[in-house]
């Protein structure tokens, strides 16, 4: 995990991959978790049985599923010691381009695109990639606003 002592010290990062989280192994049981959690139980995501008898495949995650892991990776690839608070403002961009097979492992990837520091915040952009392993192309990608304050 990369530590940064202040708000200025990630500043400098802008432009630079901030870094990676450890992988982390997508059960069935998350995703019944998530299911239940947003009402959406959508066979292809909680009927393994159905799902390999109509689609002959494993169940899949949910998007969104992937997209809420956001917080967790980030919170393994670095901290602000001097921050107080954060607020997520949002996304700009979030695309889902490719599928999330249970029982696969995903970890984040972050680039600090953007970084407008004042005397006691810092506005940032993101890209976070989200990948799948032993998989090339990203499962997920978004591009994503936060205010810290120190």
């Amino acid at each position: 995990m990369k530590v940064y002592p202040t708000l200025a010290d990630l500043a400098a990062d802008q432009g630079r991959e901030i870094g990676v989280s450890d992988w982390l192994e997508i059960t069935q049981e998350r995703i019944n978790r998530f299911a239940d959690a947003t009402d959406d139980h959508q066979w292809i995501h909680v009927d393994p049985e159905r799902t390999r008898a109509e689609l002959d495949m494993e169940p899949i995650a949910h998007g969104y599923l992937t997209l809420s892991l956001i917080p967790h990776f980030t919170s393994r690839i670095f901290t602000v010691r001097s921050v107080k608070r954060l607020i997520n403002l949002g996304a700009n961009r979030v695309r889902f381009t490719g599928v999330v097979p249970v029982n696969t492992r995903l970890r984040g990837r972050v680039t600090l695109t953007k970084a407008v520091l004042s005397s006691r915040s810092l506005r940032t952009v993101s890209e976070f990639v989200v990948e799948r392993e032993g998989v090339a192309k990203p499962v997920a990608i978004a591009e994503l606003l936060t205010i810290f304050y120190e």
